[in-house]
Formats: structure tokens, sequence, C-alpha cells
């Protein structure tokens, strides 16, 4: 079975952003430790969503 696909539905829907993790461990300021523990995670790539569930960063105080 087909169905007819609308090419305005599918440009309003969005895309999910990937990241290269070490990228995205650079971008947020996290240690060696936790972009290697991101790496072993999820691979050299990842969803946005996913490396902002699972990165974890220490606590900046005054």
């Amino acid at each position: 079975m087909t169905s007819h696909l609308n090419i305005s539905d599918i440009q309003n829907t969005g895309l999910k952003k990937v990241w290269n993790v070490s990228e995205f461990a650079k971008r947020y300021r996290l240690d060696n430790e936790e972009e290697t523990r991101l790496l072993k995670l999820l691979g050299a790539f990842a969803s946005e969503q996913e490396l902002l569930m699972n990165a974890s960063r220490a606590p900046r105080f005054r």
C-alpha cells in the first residue's frame, strides 16, 4: 500500500539535531572523563536530546 506525502508536511516537522560528541563536550565545557563516558555510551554522534539527557557537569560555584 502506498500513500501520498505532501512536501509541506515533511518540511514543517523538523529534524533532530545530531552532534559530534567531542564538539558537544567542548561547547558545554565538559571535562575529559565526561566526554569519554558519553563516547562509550552513545558513540561518536548522538542527537542533541540524548546528549543533554545523559551529560552531567560539575556545578560551578562562585
